[in-house]
């Protein structure tokens, strides 16, 4: 008997379950579920290391923890959230969601997608068994020079830090490099790039951003290395080096950095204020704009971190009103989202309520973030704990109350399950309520003098009520994400009421397909002739389903359709690989070689690349050979 279109299909693009298939995985859903789940186990770790701090802090005169322990913990605790969750977890739902959300069936390189993958989780691992051995990153997510030299830091830990960022950058570079070219050149016909979601426009900039941002770090970690460990003096002041050299070199990464981690969230944002506004969002032209404007204003403020670093005043005044400027983009899309809430009619759902959560919260770190531009103030108050209370308001503010949002939004759609809405509401409030109670404090702990990274004070010098406060909090917050994990392992992945393929209503491509979707994500590639194609065109509704146009369905091979970059034509018909355990081989690989420069033990490097370069030809073999 013929197969009908969907099962030739499901025949084509189905893998088989099994262990087997999660390693050796190149669908962009199963990867983007990976990011997902390892990145959440990265952000609990990363909390057990606040927990630990704010423990420390509660009282004054504790020694429930020793200085160098505490290092390590602020020190792992911020490169897990900035490295190993955040911008993970987001590209994450870019993974799961972008092919989607443009009509396709993969990503446009679905072994990098899968290698990219692998790379992040072993250099994860790589990061944080240097704990097993007592020697974690201990000079802060920055790890400044010369403190990071080894004259006053010997041992293994900077090791760990800087040979685990370029090995993390990896993945990071062919993550961005593999959403530049998705959302370029597989957008659905007729998705020209000014009828793209705002969540693509956000990934598309974020991606870019990584890709000229990330070098700098990288060339600071390998002269840092170099520094340490081959003799070199790049930021050896005694031997003609340059320590402001490292800030200059990390802050131009680290300041496009907060927007790499915002800009996804705000495409987040964009996408849900719509669907609960129940109308569509207004000013689409300028908030896609916004979103780019952001990303290239972001490269021109990272002397904003260096203000009290002894640079010419002049250079400053440049650099202040960068900072200034950086606010009106980021202002368009605030009162964008307020205009379409006020003039809509909001539904107030879970996914909802974090959104507007995040409204209140960045507009708090928004407005100190203004203080900061003024060089007076940033002077008086750097490494104070007003820094990190800025800091938590615009990236906590700014992407984990987002990333709530889609995990309610989105966990339908990716496991078939609704959430609990009581569970939902409760967990927003225990999350807005224990984020304020932790981090508004530390604005005053801030101006009463309290410098960031103590690990105890004296009593008497009117930091312990606000200290306490913190602490208290913190243990509300922590409260709030477990009601989230529990919720998700209770009812997103088993007993929740059957989602179906749309259960908000919502205006975009991923809403027309079951949920979860299957292997092939449509029956039929759409053809889009609007900005919210669900609304505009009904009839996309069941295209998750059903096919009308049969040359449409590509069902006669493992493959996907290749359109012009600006209008989105159909240009060709890309076939795509199959499931291959050759990622993981090559990352495994290259993880083994990053060992042997830790260890600098020539056999373990050979082994490594042996294995990275067998597995990559491998790779690159030809399915079939001519004959």
């Amino acid at each position: 008997m013929a197969l009908t279109v969907d099962e030739r299909l499901e025949e084509l693009w189905e893998e088989e379950p099994g262990l087997g298939s999660v390693l050796s995985t190149v669908d962009h859903k199963s990867i983007g579920k990976h990011y997902i789940y390892t990145a959440f186990a990265f952000f609990l770790a990363g909390g057990v290391e606040a927990l630990l701090m704010r423990t420390q802090l509660a009282r004054p005169d504790l020694h429930l923890i020793g200085p160098e322990a505490f290092n390590e913990l602020f020190s792992m605790h911020g490169i897990t959230m900035i490295f190993f969750f955040v911008t993970p977890m987001l590209f994450g739902f870019g993974n799961y969601f972008v092919p989607l959300l443009i009509g396709a069936r993969d990503m446009a390189f679905p072994r990098l997608n899968a290698f990219g993958y692998w790379i992040f989780l072993f250099a994860g691992l790589f990061m944080y068994s240097s704990f097993l051995i007592g020697r974690a990153p201990n000079d802060g997510w920055f790890n400044y020079v010369t403190l990071s030299n080894h004259q006053f830091t010997p041992a293994l830990n900077i090791d760990y830090y800087t040979l685990g960022l370029v090995f993390l950058g990896i993945s990071t570079t062919v993550g961005s490099i593999n959403f530049i070219v998705t959302i370029l050149k597989l957008r659905a016909p007729g998705m020209s790039l000014n009828r793209m979601p705002l969540f693509v426009w956000a990934i598309l900039a974020t991606s870019f951003s990584v890709v000229f941002a990330l070098p700098s770090l990288t060339m600071a970690n390998v002269m840092l290395e170099l520094d340490r460990r081959a003799g070199f003096n790049f930021f050896n002041v005694a031997k003609g080096g340059d320590a402001i050299l490292w800030q200059h070199l990390f802050w131009i990464f680290g300041h496009p950095d907060v927007y790499i981690i915002f800009l996804p969230a705000v495409g987040i944002v964009s996408s849900i204020v719509p669907v609960f506004s129940r109308r569509k969002i207004i000013g689409y032209l300028w908030l896609a704009l916004a979103t780019m404007t952001t990303a290239i204003i972001g490269f021109g403020v990272w002397v904003h971190h260096m203000f009290a670093t002894g640079l010419p005043t002049l250079s400053m005044a440049f650099f202040s009103a960068a900072s200034m400027l950086i606010t009106i983009p980021s202002a368009i899309q605030i009162f964008a989202w307020l205009a379409t809430i006020i003039a809509g009619k909001p539904v107030f759902k879970t996914p909802f309520l974090f959104v507007l959560g995040f409204l209140f919260v960045f507009v708090i770190g928004g407005v100190t973030g203004v203080m900061f531009a003024a060089v007076p103030f940033d002077q008086q108050i750097t490494d104070s704990y007003f820094v990190v209370a800025h800091f938590h308001y615009v990236l906590f503010g700014g992407a984990v109350f987002p990333i709530f949002a889609a995990i309610y939004y989105w966990v339908p759609k990716m496991w078939g399950h609704l959430l609990h809405e009581g569970l939902g509401k409760l967990s927003f409030w225990l999350i807005f309520v224990g984020f304020n109670l932790t981090f508004f404090p530390m604005h005053i702990l801030g101006l009463l003098g309290m410098p960031r990274r103590i690990y105890t004070y004296h009593a008497g010098l009117g930091w312990d009520g606000y200290n306490l406060a913190a602490s208290i909090g913190s243990s509300v917050l922590a409260l709030g994400i477990l009601v989230v994990l529990v919720n998700f392992l209770l009812y997103g992945l088993r007993r929740g009421a059957p989602a179906g393929p749309d259960p908000w209503g919502g205006d975009s491509l991923e809403w027309a397909t079951s949920s979860p979707p299957p292997a092939y994500n449509f029956v039929e590639i759409p053809k889009v002739q609007g900005t919210e194609p669900l609304w505009d065109q009904p009839e996309l509704r069941d295209i998750g389903f059903r096919a009308r146009d049969v040359e449409m369905t590509l069902a006669e091979g493992h493959d996907t359709m290749g359109t012009t970059v600006v209008d989105a034509e159909p240009e060709s018909v890309l076939t795509m690989p199959e499931a291959t355990y050759t990622p993981i081989v090559t990352a495994f690989g290259i993880s083994v070689v990053f060992v042997g420069f830790l260890t600098l033990l020539l056999p373990i490097i050979v082994l490594g690349g042996v294995i990275a370069i067998g597995g990559m030809m491998a790779w690159l073999r030809p399915k079939e050979l001519p004959e």
